[in-house]
């Protein structure tokens, strides 16, 4: 009896051992990815002006790393603090922990090498090798033609600079350690021609992360199978939104759409008769950055429609808007 207890015993430690090596493996040699290119990118007319195009209207990169005002529809960008950061991403959000998008104006990257900013935006490592949580879609911008990074990378080198020092993140154990698998090294693309309309509205859509926000979600990961069928949950004080249906579904998606539709519901906003509402707390608002986006040219939202037309049909009915009750 006591050398069956012994043995188990044993058994127990080597297991523990091999556990307690492997989170000492994930945590001090991952992410594996590839070092910080050497580069230096040219700052020229086209290539702000491209990277200023992507980076408010197509990756949306300012969006996030921006302040917003929700007292208007849609949280447009509000004035000042531009690229300065502070989005919150929590555990109301259905995120493993607390994550805020980072500063990304000079102020905060006047340290950065260009190569360093690329791995980040490309890879998901920071200058000091953390692994970024992919609520920063750097797998999706890893998928993009290699000069439209450059591209964002020389506009975002424009910005005003912002002094905005922000909180540590908090992230929820297993995710801060898996979290360091997550990284990887970019395959980037070449922009398709904008004359293979299917291919570059594929791009664009990858380029925008649509598929983050328009599929479920658990645990900051999308479910697999829900992908551009809607349903991810924002949590606002009044209640919760929940994204649409994107996929060409007849009734529940957008297949009964045109074309001018589509690209119409964008380019309202943009309208000079467009004026949002006044919304409260107590309302609930649509976090799509309906503004942004609006700025796209219309022939890159017709190519957006034109392949989300191809995607697999989801018959998923989204109860878009629910409010709770205030006690």
């Amino acid at each position: 009896m006591k050398k069956i207890l012994k043995v188990t015993g044993l058994i127990v430690l080597l297991f523990i051992a091999i556990i307690a090596g492997a989170g000492i493996y994930v945590k001090t040699a991952l992410p594996d990815v590839a070092d910080a290119t050497d580069i230096r990118i040219e700052q020229t007319p086209e290539n702000v002006e491209r990277g200023r195009y992507m980076a408010n209207h197509v990756a949306v990169c300012m969006d996030c790393h921006s302040r917003r005002d929700w007292s208007l529809f849609s949280g447009p960008l509000a004035q000042g603090g531009f690229g300065g950061g502070g989005e919150i991403f929590d555990r109301n959000m259905g995120f493993p922990g607390v994550f805020y998008a980072r500063n990304i104006t000079p102020a905060a990257l006047k340290d950065w090498t260009d190569g360093e900013i690329l791995r980040a935006m490309t890879a998901g490592v920071r200058k000091n090798g953390e692994a970024l949580f992919p609520v920063m879609p750097y797998q999706h911008y890893g998928h993009m033609d290699i000069e439209d990074a450059y591209a964002i990378i020389a506009y975002i080198r424009t910005l005003t600079p912002v002094k905005n020092e922000l909180p540590v993140r908090e992230i929820d154990f297993p995710v801060s350690l898996l979290i360091n698998t997550m990284p990887a090294d970019p395959s980037f693309q070449q922009r398709p021609p904008e004359s293979d309309r299917i291919r570059y509205g594929r791009y664009l859509v990858n380029a925008a992360s649509c598929v983050d926000c328009h599929s479920r979600q658990e645990k900051g990961q999308i479910v697999p199978g829900s992908e551009f069928g809607g349903g991810m949950e924002f949590r606002m004080p009044a209640g919760i939104v929940r994204t649409p249906n994107i996929t060409p579904h007849m009734g529940n998606g957008i297949g009964s759409w045109t074309r001018s539709a589509f690209v119409q519901r964008f380019k309202m906003y943009l309208d000079s008769n467009y004026h949002s509402p006044v919304y409260t707390a107590a309302d609930l608002n649509s976090p799509m950055p309906w503004t942004m986006y609006a700025g796209m040219s219309e022939s890159d939202l017709e190519a957006i429609y034109d392949y989300l037309r191809t995607l697999p049909v989801i018959d998923n009915e989204v109860v878009r808007y629910e409010k709770i009750p205030a006690n």
